[in-house]
């Protein structure tokens, strides 16, 4: 279907694929608050994982969160998963979407975006050598092989129509919005607000209560991450908690239940943090960045709910790129050591050569002096009070 045709339909069903991680759904909201806008009253559904699901089915403009186990599919030899497929298949069906957008881009994105039966199916083209030659940076050979090139796994023979890249060298939020001319959408600054229920809320405010924690001197720190070459060393974390402890910020160290054991390490060495890893949902942890003053983490999901939520941020850099994966539009935000080797996007510190230098050249000092030079620009209602002295 040609551009004008697409721009002047009003798709009364629409579904968006986009099943994990939580910082990626996070930066998939701007696209999905300007589809409510262009369309106000059609039905939107959000295909995605469980995990992520609580986060969304708060949100009353989302008409329905439609959940697929993605953990499921990967297990191997079993019917269990395969009859599940077919039945979310068919419920897919039965809701008659004329409009698909699928910005997933895999194999098993595309078996829900064609199973659906939608007519317009719209999601990103194949690879292409000349997105590449068009980008104005240099690359690595290890980045140009692992990075995003372009909907994977032949998904890309599936769609109706195609998202134009001028090039790869575009950051997702970005990426994500280039489907607005095909379909009319506004072209207002990227919207990331998204609803947090009032008992997430409640429930942090108990939490810090809990603790002792006064809720306007608060640092929330993620040392966790899903690629453990994205990992900065838990002694730094813990440098850069203990420095700000006496300054007189509650530190909360927040992430998932995978990283319970990576937050647990730097509480040891920083004990007056708080650890809330796997403590929270996904809500929650909204609920408590919202809270917070300021952040900082690796390349993870919480550096994206710190943007979202408009909250200060500092985020150790690696083997990922900022312009590709970094916090939206705040480059002041990202603190890294520039070297040859990288971005790699390499996942595993097996396949590292040069001893996770990208990661274990970033000092305690440095994230200390960026941290502090951010709360320096902070309104002073935003600034941490210093710690008060005990009374005799």
């Amino acid at each position: 279907m040609n551009t004008a045709d697409l721009r002047s339909r009003e798709f009364k069903k629409i579904l968006l694929i986009k099943l994990s991680a939580a910082g990626d759904v996070v930066q998939t909201i701007p696209l999905f608050n300007k589809l409510r806008r262009r369309y106000p009253a059609a039905q939107i559904d959000w295909l995605t994982t469980p995990g992520v699901a609580e986060l969304l089915r708060y949100n009353p403009a989302i008409s329905n969160v439609v959940e697929f186990s993605r953990d499921e599919w990967s297990r191997p030899w079993r019917l269990a998963p395969f009859i599940d497929v077919v039945k979310l298949i068919g419920r897919l069906r039965a809701n008659k979407y004329d409009l698909v957008l699928d910005l997933q881009g895999q194999l098993r994105s595309t078996v829900f975006a064609f199973g659906s039966g939608a007519p317009v199916r719209i999601g990103f083209d194949r690879p292409r050598a000349e997105l590449w030659q068009n980008a104005p940076r240099k690359f690595t050979e290890d980045a140009r092989k692992h990075v995003w090139q372009g909907a994977r796994e032949g998904s890309w023979l599936v769609y109706t129509d195609h998202i134009a890249l001028p090039t790869l060298d575009i950051h997702p939020v970005d990426r994500y919005l280039k489907v607005g001319p095909k379909l009319g959408l506004d072209d207002t600054a990227p919207d990331f607000s998204f609803p947090i229920p009032p008992e997430a809320l409640t429930r942090i405010d108990a939490l810090l209560d809990y603790y002792g924690i006064a809720k306007s001197r608060i640092m929330a720190m993620a040392p966790g991450t899903n690629w453990e070459t994205k990992r900065w060393r838990r002694e730094g974390f813990a440098e850069v908690a203990l420095h700000f402890l006496k300054k007189g910020l509650a530190v909360c160290l927040v992430g998932s239940d995978d990283d319970r054991a990576v937050c647990a390490e730097v509480a040891e060495l920083a004990p007056s943090a708080v650890n809330l890893a796997g403590e929270t949902t996904l809500s929650e942890l909204a609920a408590l960045i919202r809270r917070s003053t300021i952040c900082v983490g690796n390349d993870s999901g919480p550096m994206h709910f710190a943007v979202a939520l408009d909250r200060p941020v500092v985020s150790i850099f690696g083997p990922t790129d900022p312009v590709w994966a970094g916090p939206y539009r705040r480059r002041d935000a990202v603190i890294r050591a520039d070297l040859p080797c990288s971005p790699c996007y390499l996942r595993l510190l097996s396949r590292c050569t040069y001893d996770h230098a990208c990661m274990q050249n970033v000092s305690g000092s440095a994230v200390i002096a960026r941290l502090e030079g951010i709360l320096a620009k902070l309104p002073s209602r935003s600034k941490p009070s210093p710690p008060q002295p005990a009374a005799r």
